[in-house]
């Protein structure tokens, strides 16, 4: 009879246990729901960051299941013994788990960090470091989540993207300066290269006319070119042209590199190549 009796007692904990973790999902789901309602609801009004809210949905499904971990261990009388003997030897569990999740919780700490002093927010365009270029997509507890221009998802630890240097593209003003460098052969025209060059950036789709107003009363040119150096090959030049945002920047650097070696080569405007004169001396 005893033994019946034990075994009820399993089954009500473990449905008092699916109970307790169907709630916590359930609220879970219902907080979310709310914070993305109050989103929409804001963002059409005001200019709402969603990067703070991100980082809020999932700090929410932590809390919100580690409560329901403490319930289950405090209903459970075998759990909550065993709750109590880790508590009793706290001290080593605390140096274990201290050391463990030294990593976790530095990252914790990094995410609450980008999350106040925001050096981007989701869906800004940045570049970590030198290597890696893409969409902001998630914050979490953990990472951040950058989309790059393959498609392809980044994931960096919160204490790595913290200690990087960061270039934000649309942290306020999208517009970019493209620089669109060509070298020509030192006896080519330079004023009519810089002519072709400033000619074909004012002419593409995609540029933008940048110039203050004293610019334009100085008529100063929406395409500026200069020589930037004398090669030992070539003369360098280069062309800034303006775009809106950086996605038409770089479809627009690649467009004019193309047009422009093509109005070169019909203008009679040589772009050289490196030479090399090998010397053979005479072997007996």
């Amino acid at each position: 009879m005893m033994k019946f009796i034990d075994l009820d007692n399993r089954w009500e904990q473990l449905v008092l246990a699916l109970v307790v973790l169907v709630f916590a999902f359930i609220v879970s789901l219902i907080i979310k729901f709310s914070i993305n309602r109050f989103v929409r609801i804001a963002s059409s009004k005001l200019r709402v960051d969603p990067t703070k809210y991100k980082f809020l949905k999932n700090a929410v499904d932590f809390l919100v299941y580690l409560i329901a971990t403490i319930i289950i261990f405090k209903s459970i009388p075998e759990l909550d013994a065993f709750g109590n003997g880790l508590l009793a030897s706290a001290g080593i569990i605390a140096a274990i788990v201290g050391f463990a999740s030294q990593s976790a919780f530095s990252n914790i700490v990094s995410g609450i960090f980008l999350v106040i002093f925001r050096p981007f927010s989701v869906g800004d365009r940045i570049k970590v470091g030198q290597l890696y270029t893409g969409d902001v997509e998630d914050i979490t507890l953990r990472h951040t989540v950058i989309r790059d221009f393959e498609n392809k998802r980044i994931i960096f630890p919160n204490t790595v993207i913290s200690s990087e240097v960061i270039i934000n593209s649309t942290t306020s003003d999208e517009k970019v300066c493209m620089f669109v460098e060509v070298g020509i052969s030192y006896s080519s025209p330079i004023d009519k290269a810089m002519e072709i060059m400033r000619s074909e950036g004012e002419n593409h789709p995609y540029f933008i006319d940048n110039r203050s107003e004293d610019d334009i009363a100085a008529n100063v040119p929406s395409v500026t070119v200069r020589v930037i150096q004398l090669a030992d090959s070539s003369v360098q030049l280069r062309a800034s042209v303006w775009a809106k945002d950086p996605s038409t920047g770089f479809a627009m650097k690649c467009d004019l590199l193309k047009s422009i070696k093509e109005r070169f080569e019909s203008e009679g405007i040589e772009i050289p190549f490196p030479h090399r004169v090998v010397i053979m001396k005479n072997q007996e």
